[in-house]
């Protein structure tokens, strides 16, 4: 089953949030950003090489908030989501039509990818802090 790793990016009781590219699939829905973990790679260095690639940062991964399946029409997959912290960089957009840091209260307002659901769920219920 192929693994996929989100990071919950928090800053200052926010979390950054990225808008799927609209060339891609499930275009224009908002995601917590990460990829999938390749081969020999443990979740955490999938996780920074993702977020590297992706917005030209690099993180501190911290612990894990939990995973879930997803199942789509390509198949199921495992979704595991972790806090992280920037130490350098600011997000710059390579693959995301846009970026914004979100309070809790602020991240039902977006539409977003069903695999991030039980993580917005959790921050929006504050079983999981933006700190």
């Amino acid at each position: 089953m192929v693994r996929v790793v989100a990071g919950l990016v928090m800053d200052c009781g926010r979390v950054l949030v990225a808008q799927r590219g609209h060339q891609k699939r499930m275009g224009g829905l908002w995601e917590f950003p990460g990829g999938k973990v390749e081969h020999g790679e443990d979740d955490a260095t999938a996780l920074i090489r993702e977020l590297a690639e992706e917005l030209a940062v690099v993180v501190t991964v911290g612990e894990c908030l939990g995973e879930h399946i997803e199942t789509e029409d390509r198949g199921p997959f495992c979704l595991v989501a972790y806090k992280a912290t920037i130490r350098s960089g600011t997000p710059v957009l390579t693959e995301h039509e846009q970026v914004r840091w979100c309070r809790p209260d602020q991240l039902m307002e977006l539409e977003w990818a069903p695999a991030d659901l039980p993580f917005v769920e959790r921050l929006v219920n504050g079983s999981v802090s933006c700190t």
